[in-house]
């Protein structure tokens, strides 16, 4: 008899945000296929279980979902509780429609458990919620891409209809991104904020406007990074809600309160994502 494949929410990153029922399903997992980003704390909870890594990562190499669907199959007709571990909420930009129309072709049993997901970790990070009333009725949470063969992604219509947007692994073509929104109309004066490592304590966090998104994005490191947008963020950073990033010149060359200073990260800039 066949096992249950569990799609567990391993959330932003903290392990204290992991869910209960996370936590127990991991205690009793016989095997866990995780993502690439899931912290050694959260997988110490499977004491018990076989850990093998599936992770898909931009620009680095990946498990062919194919292939991770035939290994979620196979350990389901061998073992009881199969997890597959998965960051922020499996629901999300996590391929999750995938693994479970195959596993329920192969008549194997799955159940989906939440987790907290990015955009909400980057907007608890930062102190300012996604809505607000009278400035703030609709939040979109959105990708830039598309995969090979896929129908195109007309996400700029959706971030121009929304009020908040969260743009999830679109660091990388921020040039692209804020190219494309100003040429569709969009002020480049809209308020935006970058949330890397969000949930953890190595969190950081910029705040600018849409011209400078690519400047921004390029001071980023090499983490995660939700990119949060809209007139939320502007009101925030006048009310001082927003803290300036910490910049470690003493020269007075740069006001504390300038994009470019909170875009600096310990004196320290990147020349240079799930």
């Amino acid at each position: 008899m066949s096992g249950t494949v569990y799609l567990v929410g391993a959330g932003p990153g903290a392990p204290d945000l992991l869910t209960l029922r996370a936590a127990r399903l991991l205690e009793r997992a016989d095997v866990v296929f995780h993502d690439a980003l899931v912290p050694p704390e959260i997988l110490f909870l499977a004491s018990k279980a076989k850990k093998i890594e599936v992770g898909k990562r931009s620009g680095r190499h990946s498990t062919a979902q194919l292939f991770i669907n035939k290994r979620l199959v196979d350990a389901a007709r061998k073992h009881q509780v199969v997890v597959r571990l998965k960051g922020g909420d499996p629901m999300l930009f996590g391929r999750a429609h995938e693994e479970l129309s195959y596993l329920k072709k192969k008549n194997i049993c799955c159940e989906i458990v939440s987790g907290v997901t990015a955009a909400l970790a980057a907007s608890a990070d930062m102190g300012v919620s996604l809505t607000a009333r009278g400035l703030s009725r609709s939040v979109a949470f959105l990708t830039t891409r598309a995969a090979a063969g896929a129908r195109p992604n007309d996400w700029v219509k959706v971030a121009l209809a929304a009020d908040t947007v969260v743009i999830y692994m679109g660091a990388g073509e921020a040039e692209a991104i804020a190219r494309a929104l100003t040429g569709a109309g969009k002020s480049p004066a809209t308020p935006v904020a970058l949330v890397e490592h969000a949930s953890l304590p190595g969190v950081r966090k910029l705040t600018g406007t849409l011209a400078q998104l690519p400047v921004l994005a390029g001071r980023c490191g090499n983490g995660p990074v939700a990119i949060l947008m809209g007139e939320v963020y502007r009101q925030a950073a006048a009310s001082q809600i927003i803290a300036p990033w910490p910049n470690k010149h003493s020269s007075g060359e740069q006001s504390s309160s300038s994009p470019t200073a909170r875009a600096t990260r310990n004196g320290r800039a990147r020349s240079s994502s799930s």
